[in-house]
């Protein structure tokens, strides 16, 4: 895989099975499936070799069950195989950040669920590791930045908020990393959560 070994040329390539010493807990560990094998087979006996290091997934052609199935099983991150090495480093600094790197149409059906969700629940109700953006938290972005996290919350990819709010991505990006920076967001995911998670009872 060229691309992959642009993005990390440091990095060590193992066979299948052959990974010797159990890496640390710090070791971000890919797995390129083989598509004649199942994946969830795949990763588990790859978490024998690798304990609690994190697992990201490279599939040929992604799926979103299967990649549901490898959530579940503890996988921080799934993606094309064929990822460009920009994209490849991004998914590695948003796991090594602690976050979980999801497809854009996943994260869609997810967001979506999400807001199905919370709505059916009184904001009294709510946890507070969802209702943890208080107004006032949310009150401290910029206008700006407080329609690119609502935008962000209702599904869009950084490419559909430009063209909402008729700015450049590049500009969409730089307020991104300011409202996971203000609102210590982990990932989409969880920014959709805490954003959410504020709406008239």
């Amino acid at each position: 895989m060229p691309r992959w070994l642009e993005a990390f040329p440091q990095a060590t390539v193992s066979p299948a099975g052959g990974i010797g010493k159990k890496p640390s807990v710090r070791t971000l560990v890919w797995l390129r499936l083989d598509d004649a094998t199942s994946a969830l087979d795949q990763l588990t006996a790859l978490q024998k070799s690798v304990g609690a290091a994190a697992v990201i997934v490279l599939a040929n052609q992604p799926d979103n069950e299967q990649a549901l199935v490898l959530f579940s099983a503890g996988v921080r991150g799934y993606c094309n195989a064929h990822a460009t090495a920009a994209n490849l480093r991004q998914v590695a600094n948003v796991v090594q950040a602690g976050g979980l790197w999801i497809g854009e149409t996943l994260m869609h059906r997810l967001l979506a669920s999400s807001q199905a969700a919370l709505a059916r629940i009184p904001v009294a109700a709510l946890p507070s590791a969802v209702a943890g953006a208080s107004g006032d938290r949310l009150a401290a972005l910029t206008k700006r930045e407080q329609e690119v996290a609502r935008a962000i919350a209702n599904g869009s990819s950084n490419k559909e908020i430009a063209r909402q709010l008729d700015i450049t991505e590049r500009t969409v990006k730089a307020h991104v990393g300011a409202v996971f920076q203000k609102l210590k967001a982990r990932d989409r995911l969880h920014l959709a959560l805490m954003v959410n998670g504020q709406r008239p009872a």
